[in-house]
């Protein structure tokens, strides 16, 4: 057979893979097989393919995306595609190792950091592969983070009589204590009740607990313990690395992500203020930071007066 018209099959494989078992929406399906397909023509070039890449083949096809001008964080993107089909790759043993292993991330100077969009945001809660416990939490934990809006500290606090997967919602406890009762998306909500169903988190848990806290935590350490705010920021900040996402990424870009998500799908502002936990609207306002093209939008079509 043909080695490129096998990599297209191989290509293929994955994107119905992305479709059917995760989910994920055409435009990204698109965005993957435009990426994959740039990497394999050019391997081609090479006389070499996606499924006979070496690390140093990817490292010169990044290195060839760099030198053409290619902005850097179109270049990341195309390297997350990349250990993304990878990954697949090898939890379908259709390769024994993955190339990507030990390529280094492409940096770009980060600034203010800024919401996620929509097509990073889809990366991000794909970046997490694996059926191992720790992976299922982590896939949980980013999906429900971006989910919720809620706090790093109110998800490392969560316990397991806060959630109400049936009827999707979660008790959250911000500051002051303060409680307010918020819905959970079906994705998060499936995701979580595969993270607590399946044994992911009994395969997390200690032969014996070390406290009641640990005991009645959701999301849990490798170790058993409840899960800290620093382990958190390090599921994100890695699922972000494996996601090609150059800008700075905390669990709290996931809340200013969700609540800008919503502002710019038509939410109240007082509903996402509510849904946030904030003491007043100016907060919500100031954190959210709805686009002026979002604002002047929403004014022409809903004052009476906008086009007299």
């Amino acid at each position: 057979m043909n080695p490129h018209h096998r990599g297209g099959d191989e290509i293929e494989k994955f994107l119905t893979w992305l479709r059917v078992e995760r989910g994920r929406a055409t435009n990204t399906v698109d965005s993957y097989r435009r990426d994959l397909s740039r990497a394999a023509a050019w391997l081609a070039t090479r006389r070499s393919s996606l499924s006979g890449a070496s690390g140093s083949d990817l490292s010169a096809f990044v290195a060839h995306l760099q030198s053409s001008g290619e902005a850097a964080s179109s270049t990341a993107r195309r390297l997350a595609a990349l250990r993304m089909f990878y990954g697949f790759m090898v939890a379908e043993n259709l390769i024994a190792t993955d190339p990507t292993t030990h390529l280094e991330g492409v940096r770009v100077a980060s600034g203010v950091p800024k919401p996620l969009t929509d097509e990073e945001t889809g990366r991000l809660l794909d970046a997490v592969t694996g059926d191992a416990p720790g992976d299922v939490r982590d896939r949980a934990l980013i999906e429900f983070l971006y989910a919720t809006g809620a706090r790093i500290s109110e998800a490392c606090g969560l316990n397991l009589d806060d959630l109400d997967l049936r009827d999707r919602v979660v008790r959250l406890f911000g500051k002051g204590s303060k409680e307010r009762l918020v819905p959970v998306g079906r994705p998060a909500a499936e995701l979580l009740r595969t993270y607590m169903d399946d044994g992911s988190r009994a395969g997390l848990a200690p032969s014996s607990w070390r406290s009641a806290s640990d005991r009645s935590a959701v999301f849990l350490t490798n170790t058993g313990r409840r899960l800290n705010r620093q382990k958190a920021w390090d599921i994100v900040r890695s699922a972000g690395e494996r996601a090609g996402i150059t800008r700075e990424l905390s669990p709290h870009v996931l809340r200013h992500t969700c609540a800008t998500h919503m502002l710019e799908h038509g939410a109240d502002l007082r509903i996402v203020q509510e849904m946030l936990g904030h003491a007043t609207i100016s907060t919500t306002q100031i954190y959210t930071k709805v686009s002026q093209e979002r604002l002047i939008s929403v004014y022409r079509e809903s004052h009476p007066r906008a086009t007299t």
